[in-house]
């Protein structure tokens, strides 16, 4: 998940904090009330933790790929089609 998807989820758990205070701040303050203000603080500490789980895949620089310049054998081609422009030459024996 992108560093960004992130940041944004974190932005909406916050605002749902807040909206969930400003709730619990104008009096509602019963069992249901209760379990929402505890199922945000859960979602907080799994998102944190999920996080820490995800990290981008590392890059290893010994892993390069060498493509040659040499032109490729012409029977590889043989039966494609460009898009838009038809057939390759075909040699009729």
């Amino acid at each position: 998940m992108p560093e960004n998807e992130l940041a944004e989820l974190r932005r909406l758990v916050v605002r749902l904090r807040t909206r969930v205070g400003s709730l619990r701040s104008d009096g509602a303050d019963d069992p249901a009330a209760r379990r929402v203000v505890n199922s945000v603080e859960r979602l907080e500490i799994d998102l944190a933790e999920f996080a820490r789980s995800v990290r981008p895949p590392e890059v290893n620089p010994h892993s390069v790929v060498v493509v040659p310049d040499t032109p490729y054998d012409p029977a590889f081609w043989s039966g494609a089609d460009d898009e838009g422009v038809g057939g390759h030459r075909r040699d009729h024996a």
